[in-house]
């Protein structure tokens, strides 16, 4: 008779996948669990919704992926923090309306489920939860011959997070005269990858171990800093100070970011060379031969969150986040804008 064909003969290996959720279940217990009543390994995950503090709970939700920082870890071989950039790509867009991250999932798809890839990555989104004080509840890994190549792989985050209606920030109190206040990036943070890699391994010839000087790191190491999670620490300044708009500056950076939390009457007018911008731009923007405008519509440049403040408070969310161990810098003010004119301008 004809040998008969398994799932594993078309590259499907359900024992180890089994396996491999055993592990999960071992690593997301390390993590923050309260709410949590069914977590990884059921058909869903399940958790309690403690409304008590909240008059009118909303929820908020996001889902994101790190893009081609991807590449970068794979050519790396180390995949042991790309998991802080999934939670932290999701988290953010939640924290800058004052919500506070409950739950997250993932979903990690392979070619052929690879361990030694697949348990460095859960361990940096168990790691990601922590510091976000989120519970990792479910998520998916999926086998898919054909579709990846060997060692390659996607990631996707989701998280659900609540904050009370009457507590929402959504930019509608930004008036003329508010300050705006940057928070640092922990540098490129997950945006721009595609650029960054084109100038470095096309452009530069670089390789992933070489050390560059002006940064002072091995370049797979700069490349590779995680994102920054901010849910904690807005949580803290909203607590103490009357924040009345957050942009997460991602995508498109401040330039395309920051409007989108302004009023149609507000333009934002952002100081240059207000902030420290890290090496790594400059060394982008030099070896790329990128002129500012790409500079700004493509990074951060160094500014991870934008807050608008009352003018009076400005100085003291400063002074508190350097207490905090945290830069911050007075990058520009609030101001009318004029019929037909953009919502940002340079000065």
């Amino acid at each position: 008779m004809r040998e008969s064909l398994t799932y594993q003969d078309a590259g499907v290996d359900v024992d180890k996948a089994n396996r491999f959720v055993e592990r999960i279940k071992q690593l997301t217990k390390k993590g923050p669990q309260s709410g949590v009543i069914a977590g990884i390994g059921g058909f869903s995950g399940l958790y309690s919704l403690d409304i008590n503090q909240y008059k009118n709970p909303v929820l908020a939700t996001s889902t994101d992926g790190v893009g081609t920082k991807l590449k970068v870890a794979s050519m790396a071989g180390k995949h042991d923090t790309i998991g802080i950039d999934l939670v932290a790509m999701c988290v953010n867009d939640i924290a800058v309306q004052g919500a506070k991250p409950l739950f997250f999932l993932d979903y990690l798809s392979m070619g052929t489920l690879v361990l030694e890839i697949a348990e460095p990555i859960i361990q940096g989104i168990v790691t990601g939860c922590k510091i976000a004080k989120c519970a990792l509840i479910g998520g998916e890994t999926a086998e898919m011959p054909g579709v990846y190549a060997s060692g390659e792989y996607d990631l996707a985050g989701f998280v659900v997070g609540i904050v009370d209606n009457s507590k929402i920030v959504d930019g509608s109190e930004i008036g003329v005269g508010h300050k705006l206040v940057g928070l640092a990036s922990s540098g490129l943070h997950s945006n721009g990858y595609s650029l960054v890699r084109k100038i470095c391994f096309e452009k530069l010839k670089l390789k992933i171990e070489d050390k560059v000087d002006v940064l002072g790191k091995l370049l797979g190491e700069e490349l590779l800093e995680p994102t920054k999670i901010y849910s904690e620490l807005l949580r803290h300044l909203l607590k103490d100070f009357p924040v009345h708009g957050i942009a997460n500056i991602t995508g498109g950076g401040i330039v395309d970011n920051l409007p989108r939390i302004l009023p149609s009457s507000c333009k934002a007018v952002i100081q240059e060379g207000s902030w420290e911008v890290p090496a790594i731009f400059h060394f982008l923007q030099e070896g790329g031969k990128l002129s500012a405008k790409e500079m700004r519509r493509t990074f951060n440049n160094g500014i991870g969150m934008v807050l608008a403040v009352p003018a009076g408070v400005a100085q003291n969310v400063v002074e508190f986040l350097a207490a905090m161990q945290e830069k911050a810098y007075i990058i520009g003010n609030v101001a009318k804008r004029k019929k037909g004119e953009r919502q940002l301008s340079w000065e």
